[in-house]
């Protein structure tokens, strides 16, 4: 009978993991403004901005220069995923804390209609994404100008054989597997629900990033993050990157 009475005993820790729905973010809070943990998460995102911009546009760059002169040099688009899916999931693991690691106008809008946010945070934050995303590709273009211009500056644009329709779709789905990746990674009910199942927010969405890019890259060199396109746009600033701007910018 004791042995009974044990076993039932650690059914109790559970009760102590029931889930209540946070109140929503006010729509415009203007004490947002007066309070330094705001600026400190806009600083984080323009930073964390800079650094995946810099660190994936010299990577397209440098398969590009690579496999120029050799069609088995540089990463391959597999290497190219790879430095996109990594560099989020680097970036989210350091700046969730932060600012949350959104790192992308698209998320940062599908957080604001989940009132996530509110109104202040998600202009501000899409402001400093883009900011920090010109200033990214402007290190690259800085430190390899030669590169940067000859094999078009990391740029998206439609690759031949594809139409704008198609291209708008591919951009829009493998928009909606991250966004639906970052909700579901940070939905708090899994500290209720999933108790049993440890989850690293950064991991999936990484990954979500990789996955989208192995499948886009091909069409659209993947946009998915308007930041990311606007910024490689602006600083290359080539009529085809803006005539097929508006497939990367579909949610803006």
């Amino acid at each position: 009978m004791t042995k009974d009475v044990e076993a039932v005993e650690p059914a109790a820790e559970y009760s102590a993991k029931d889930y209540h729905d946070p109140p929503p973010a006010p729509l415009i809070d203007f004490d947002e403004l007066t309070k330094w943990s705001f600026y400190r998460a806009l600083i984080a995102e323009f930073i964390a901005t800079l650094l995946f911009l810099y660190v994936t546009v010299l990577t397209v760059i440098g398969y590009k220069s690579q496999s120029a002169t050799d069609e088995c040099g540089g990463v391959g688009i597999l290497g190219i995923a790879w430095a996109f899916g990594g560099m989020i999931f680097i970036l989210v693991y350091c700046t969730a804390g932060i600012s949350g690691g959104h790192i992308n106008p698209a998320v940062t809008f599908g957080l604001f209609l989940g009132r996530k946010v509110s109104l202040i945070r998600a202009v501000m934050y899409m402001v400093a994404q883009c900011l920090g995303a010109i200033c990214g590709v402007g290190l690259v273009k800085a430190f390899q100008k030669s590169y940067y211009n000859r094999y078009g500056g990391g740029a998206n644009t439609l690759s031949d054989g594809y139409n704008k329709g198609t291209g708008l779709g591919a951009e829009i789905i493998g928009t909606f597997v991250l966004v639906y990746t970052v909700f579901s990674a940070t939905d708090p009910k899994r500290n209720a629900r999933d108790s049993h199942v440890p989850v690293l927010a950064p991991l999936p969405i990484g990954f979500a990033v990789f996955m989208v890019h192995l499948a886009t890259i091909p069409i659209t060199g993947t946009g998915i993050n308007p930041a990311r396109s606007f910024g490689a746009a602006v600083i290359f600033n080539n009529e085809k990157a803006w005539d097929d701007h508006v497939i990367s910018h579909h949610l803006l």
